[in-house]
């Protein structure tokens, strides 16, 4: 059974059910980006489902910066060709 919330739609809350929802949904790979878009750029008229789609689209991005960041440390070191190495040794040694 729901709630009623004497609010307007734009403004009803998002239940837990919803949030757990919604966050499995934005988690597919390319259809969660695309639905993530949608209701962060003004798809949705609820607030609060576009608050969370953008605090979702900021954690998405911060992600994709600092996954970047680390594969450049790690280009840049030899990290890559180290584990590359280290990994055909361990097959060679079988």
């Amino acid at each position: 059974m729901s709630k009623q919330y004497n609010v307007p739609a734009e403004y009803q809350p998002i239940s837990m059910w919803g949030y757990f929802g919604y966050s499995l949904l934005f988690s597919i790979p390319v259809v969660g980006f695309i639905i993530i878009c949608v209701f962060s750029f003004g798809g949705t008229r609820n607030i609060n489902k576009r608050n969370f789609a953008r605090s979702y689209f900021c954690g998405f991005i911060i992600a994709v910066v600092i996954i970047a960041f680390a594969m450049l440390i790690a280009f840049l070191t030899g990290g890559v060709s180290a584990f590359s190495s280290w990994l055909s040794s361990i097959f060679r040694s079988q």
